[in-house]
């Protein structure tokens, strides 16, 4: 089942989202298919990595959900090629309590994840969730700019943050972020000092319709002081409180 023909698309509406799903198992494939398409969404299938890949960068979807154990070419493989030239929004399909999986998937540029066995209630709402912030990355006219509203522009210390462009710089060198990092170092930055809990920062990140363990915010703030890091060696903003959250430092 790999086809770049889109399924259930509405040529009555323009807006519609577009879904690729990549899956070896075609009962994944057709069950979250026919669930994405029941709530509004167009959908393209791949069965296999190599098979998605050139599809993936020719002609993108909105976003796309990746198995990590696939033959040919696995999902890990298939988002570092991807990763190379496209901020496509992904959501990875793991293992049940499979960390390591987990953790690489994040630090190679996934925005999310989900645990198989999963409830499609759950996917639909993070693949909403992950939706509402890549619109986020999408650029604007500079009339247009003005227009919408976008959170203040956030200047501590060697930290830079422009939400309207989302984009970071630390030191003045450039750092990329995805839109669930760029949030939850929003909410961090906006009062230096103040400890975040975790359900603080995952209410800043995700709607309250999804739930996330600790472990999502924790990776997600690792693989952020890694990309900082990668500019800074001394990077040591993001401050860990053990058993209270983080918080950011500007000195």
């Amino acid at each position: 089942m790999t086809s770049d023909a889109i399924q259930g698309a509405n040529p009555n509406d323009p807006d519609q989202r577009v879904i690729a799903l990549v899956d070896d198992d075609r009962n994944i494939l057709t069950t979250v298919s026919i669930a994405l398409q029941a709530e509004g969404f167009a959908t393209r299938l791949y069965s296999d990595g190599e098979a998605a890949l050139g599809a993936l960068l020719n002609n993108p979807p909105d976003l796309a959900i990746f198995d990590i154990k696939m033959p040919k070419m696995d999902g890990m493989e298939l988002l570092r090629q991807l990763r190379q030239t496209s901020p496509l929004p992904v959501i990875f399909l793991t293992s049940k309590d499979d960390e390591a999986d987990e953790q690489a998937g994040l630090e190679m540029g996934a925005d999310d994840y989900i645990a198989k066995p999963f409830s499609l209630r759950l996917l639909l709402a993070r693949i909403r969730a992950i939706l509402r912030r890549s619109d986020a990355r999408r650029p604007l006219p500079v009339s247009d700019i003005a227009e919408e509203q976008h959170g203040e522009v956030i200047d501590r210390g060697q930290l830079y943050m422009d939400p309207a462009r989302h984009h970071v710089t630390w030191g003045g060198k450039p750092v990329s972020l995805t839109v669930t990092e760029f949030l939850l170092l929003e909410a961090l930055a906006a009062r230096p000092g103040v400890i975040k809990s975790r359900n603080q920062l995952m209410d800043a990140a995700y709607p309250d319709d999804v739930f996330v363990d600790d472990r999502t915010v924790d990776s997600h703030i690792k693989r952020m002081r890694r990309k900082f890091r990668s500019v800074d060696r001394e990077f040591g903003a993001i401050e860990t409180l053990y058993g209270a959250g983080y918080s950011f430092a500007d000195s």
